[in-house]
Protein backbone atom coordinates (compact mmCIF):
# COMPACT_ATOMS: atom_id res chain seq x y z
CA UNK A 1 0.00 0.00 0.00
CA UNK A 2 1.50 3.48 -1.29
CA UNK A 3 1.56 5.98 1.32
CA UNK A 4 -1.09 7.82 -0.16
CA UNK A 5 -3.20 5.28 -0.21
CA UNK A 6 -2.50 4.60 3.18
CA UNK A 7 -3.72 8.12 4.07
CA UNK A 8 -7.00 7.99 1.73
CA UNK A 9 -7.61 4.97 3.82
CA UNK A 10 -6.88 7.20 7.19
CA UNK A 11 -9.26 9.77 5.85
CA UNK A 12 -11.86 7.56 5.62
CA UNK A 13 -11.74 6.19 9.13
CA UNK A 14 -10.50 2.95 8.09
CA UNK A 15 -7.34 1.28 8.49
CA UNK A 16 -5.74 -0.73 5.50
CA UNK A 17 -6.53 -4.11 7.49
CA UNK A 18 -10.03 -3.18 8.65
CA UNK A 19 -10.76 -2.40 4.45
CA UNK A 20 -9.23 -5.63 3.16
CA UNK A 21 -11.62 -6.83 6.31
CA UNK A 22 -9.22 -9.49 6.70
CA UNK A 23 -7.60 -9.32 10.43
CA UNK A 24 -4.81 -12.01 11.03
CA UNK A 25 -5.20 -14.24 14.55
CA UNK A 26 -2.04 -13.78 16.60
CA UNK A 27 -0.91 -16.14 19.55
CA UNK A 28 1.90 -15.74 21.97
CA UNK A 29 4.41 -18.64 21.79
CA UNK A 30 6.65 -20.70 24.03
CA UNK A 31 9.70 -20.09 25.13
CA UNK A 32 10.69 -23.55 23.23
CA UNK A 33 9.83 -22.51 20.14
CA UNK A 34 10.88 -18.84 20.65
CA UNK A 35 14.28 -20.20 21.20
CA UNK A 36 14.20 -22.61 18.12
CA UNK A 37 13.26 -19.99 15.86
CA UNK A 38 16.24 -17.87 17.14
CA UNK A 39 18.46 -20.61 16.89
CA UNK A 40 17.17 -21.43 13.15
CA UNK A 41 17.95 -18.19 11.80
CA UNK A 42 21.58 -16.30 10.96
CA UNK A 43 20.59 -12.72 10.26
CA UNK A 44 18.49 -10.35 12.89
CA UNK A 45 17.90 -6.75 14.31
CA UNK A 46 19.69 -5.00 17.08
CA UNK A 47 18.37 -2.14 19.29
CA UNK A 48 19.53 -0.10 21.69
CA UNK A 49 20.54 3.51 23.05
CA UNK A 50 23.73 4.43 21.84
CA UNK A 51 25.60 7.59 22.48
CA UNK A 52 23.63 10.01 19.91
CA UNK A 53 19.90 8.31 20.22
CA UNK A 54 18.32 4.92 19.78
CA UNK A 55 19.94 2.82 17.18
CA UNK A 56 18.93 -0.38 15.07
CA UNK A 57 21.17 -2.34 12.75
CA UNK A 58 20.84 -5.86 11.25
CA UNK A 59 23.39 -8.73 11.98
CA UNK A 60 24.36 -12.00 11.10
CA UNK A 61 24.46 -13.91 14.30
CA UNK A 62 25.07 -17.08 15.44
CA UNK A 63 23.34 -18.80 19.18
CA UNK A 64 25.61 -20.58 21.24
CA UNK A 65 24.75 -21.99 24.84
CA UNK A 66 22.51 -18.65 26.43
CA UNK A 67 24.34 -16.41 23.92
CA UNK A 68 23.14 -14.66 20.70
CA UNK A 69 26.76 -13.86 18.82
CA UNK A 70 27.70 -11.21 16.67
CA UNK A 71 30.54 -9.67 14.97
CA UNK A 72 31.29 -5.98 14.33
CA UNK A 73 34.23 -3.59 13.97
CA UNK A 74 35.78 -2.76 16.77
CA UNK A 75 35.70 1.29 15.41
CA UNK A 76 31.72 1.65 14.29
CA UNK A 77 28.54 2.17 16.06
CA UNK A 78 28.28 -1.42 17.34
CA UNK A 79 31.23 -1.03 19.12
CA UNK A 80 29.77 0.83 21.92
CA UNK A 81 28.47 -2.80 22.87
CA UNK A 82 31.29 -3.49 24.04
CA UNK A 83 30.87 -2.06 27.51
CA UNK A 84 27.46 -3.85 28.91
CA UNK A 85 24.42 -2.26 27.91
CA UNK A 86 20.69 -3.35 27.66
CA UNK A 87 19.38 -4.25 24.01
CA UNK A 88 16.62 -5.53 22.35
CA UNK A 89 17.22 -8.11 19.62
CA UNK A 90 14.72 -9.52 16.99
CA UNK A 91 14.10 -11.97 14.58
CA UNK A 92 11.25 -12.83 12.65
CA UNK A 93 9.57 -13.73 8.95
CA UNK A 94 6.70 -12.41 7.67
CA UNK A 95 4.82 -13.37 4.43
CA UNK A 96 2.63 -10.15 3.27
CA UNK A 97 0.92 -11.72 0.48
CA UNK A 98 -0.52 -14.64 3.65
CA UNK A 99 -0.80 -11.85 5.96
CA UNK A 100 1.03 -14.29 8.35
CA UNK A 101 3.88 -14.43 10.21
CA UNK A 102 5.99 -14.71 13.46
CA UNK A 103 8.87 -12.45 15.54
CA UNK A 104 10.74 -13.04 18.43
CA UNK A 105 12.30 -10.62 20.91
CA UNK A 106 15.22 -11.24 22.93
CA UNK A 107 15.57 -8.37 25.53
CA UNK A 108 19.24 -8.94 27.69
CA UNK A 109 22.74 -7.74 27.65
CA UNK A 110 25.25 -7.53 25.62
CA UNK A 111 28.88 -6.97 25.79
CA UNK A 112 32.10 -7.99 24.34
CA UNK A 113 33.53 -11.61 24.87
CA UNK A 114 36.30 -11.60 26.87
CA UNK A 115 36.75 -15.77 27.61
CA UNK A 116 39.57 -17.01 25.30
CA UNK A 117 38.14 -20.79 25.04
CA UNK A 118 34.38 -19.08 24.26
CA UNK A 119 36.45 -16.66 21.82
CA UNK A 120 38.73 -19.55 20.19
CA UNK A 121 35.26 -21.50 19.80
CA UNK A 122 33.36 -18.52 18.42
CA UNK A 123 36.15 -18.50 15.51
CA UNK A 124 34.95 -21.61 14.57
CA UNK A 125 31.13 -20.95 14.36
CA UNK A 126 29.06 -20.68 10.84
CA UNK A 127 26.47 -17.83 11.14
CA UNK A 128 28.52 -15.55 12.82
CA UNK A 129 29.94 -14.43 9.40
CA UNK A 130 29.44 -10.88 8.54
CA UNK A 131 28.13 -9.46 6.05
CA UNK A 132 29.59 -5.98 6.03
CA UNK A 133 33.18 -5.43 4.42
CA UNK A 134 36.25 -4.77 6.37
CA UNK A 135 37.48 -5.97 10.11
CA UNK A 136 34.78 -7.38 12.24
CA UNK A 137 37.05 -9.44 14.40
CA UNK A 138 35.04 -7.98 17.92
CA UNK A 139 32.68 -10.31 19.16
CA UNK A 140 29.57 -9.12 20.88
CA UNK A 141 27.52 -11.58 23.21
CA UNK A 142 23.57 -10.95 24.50
CA UNK A 143 22.98 -12.85 27.78
CA UNK A 144 19.41 -13.46 26.65
CA UNK A 145 17.56 -12.49 29.64
CA UNK A 146 13.47 -12.29 28.42
CA UNK A 147 12.84 -14.48 24.89
CA UNK A 148 9.11 -13.96 23.98
CA UNK A 149 7.59 -14.01 20.62
CA UNK A 150 4.11 -13.67 18.66
CA UNK A 151 3.03 -15.62 15.33
CA UNK A 152 0.19 -14.48 13.44
CA UNK A 153 -1.97 -15.98 10.47
CA UNK A 154 -3.47 -19.11 10.40
CA UNK A 155 -0.20 -21.60 10.94
CA UNK A 156 2.19 -21.75 13.92
CA UNK A 157 5.20 -20.97 12.56
CA UNK A 158 8.29 -23.79 12.01
CA UNK A 159 11.76 -23.21 12.83
CA UNK A 160 12.84 -25.22 9.98
CA UNK A 161 11.45 -22.78 7.19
Amino acid sequence: MTMTQHQAAQGRGQSPARRSGRRPASSELTRAECRALLESRNIGRIGWTAGDGPQIFPVSYACVADLVVFRTSPFGVLSELVRPAQVVFEVDELDEAARSGWSVIARGRAQAVASPALLTHLWTLDGAEPWAAGTRNLFIGIEVEHLTGRSFGTSRPSSTA
